[in-house]
């Protein structure tokens, strides 16, 4: 059996570490804990992972995020690989720090990201898992705030979520995505961080 799970992001060394690129991070833990190393091919990073018989290729588009789709279309295309074990991990907005969720299916909630796969590939029915950034921005502000890095708090709990995120993916893999997201999704699973920004002003 083979699977792709692509971690969503953007290059460039200005964007490391940033709340956008939350895809590429959990990737690049995932591939440490599994003792392998990325190489660059057509459309981005890919490292090879295998794991109880299952042979998984770890994506990191090169594309920028908004073109990801090319990279994902041309990996699934290449490698045969059905839509049914593609599995995408991104940040996102409408979850606060810390939240984890799964789906199979979905809109892409505004992800530009998520919006030009299932353009390309034609389809919105495939896995991902959305890790929350939170939304504590000012009018005006979404794009900075996703493009900005992360707090030391963040930082700080990242290990955890790659743990976490780590453990979804051989779960994924082996007994599938309902059971996945069964324990995945559970509130006992998350594990929300408390903002650092201080509380606003009352007005007088």
């Amino acid at each position: 059996m083979n699977y792709l799970v692509v971690g969503l992001g953007n290059i460039g060394a200005e964007y490391a570490g940033t709340r956008h690129n939350m895809g590429f991070m959990a990737l690049d833990a995932f591939a440490e804990a599994s003792n392998v190393v990325f190489s660059t091919r057509r459309y981005g990073d890919v490292a090879e992972v295998s794991f109880k018989g299952r042979k998984i290729t770890l994506l990191k588009p090169s594309t920028y995020m908004n073109l990801s789709g090319n990279a994902v279309r041309y990996w699934l295309q290449t490698l045969k690989i059905p839509v049914e074990n593609l599995l995408v991990i991104c940040d996102d907005i409408a979850l606060p720090f810390g939240t984890v969720r799964m789906r199979k299916s979905g809109s892409d909630g505004g992800h530009n990201g998520l919006k030009h796969i299932q353009e390309t590939i034609g389809t919105k029915d495939y896995s991902r898992i959305r890790m929350g950034i939170g939304n504590e921005f000012h009018a005006g502000g979404q794009i900075d705030f996703v493009l900005g890095p992360l707090s030391d708090e963040q930082k700080a709990a990242l290990p955890e979520l790659h743990k976490k995120i780590t453990g979804a993916i051989r779960s994924f893999v082996t007994v599938g995505p309902d059971r996945t997201m069964n324990s995945l999704n559970t509130k006992s699973s998350q594990m929300a961080v408390e903002s650092s920004r201080p509380a606003p002003e009352e007005k007088k």
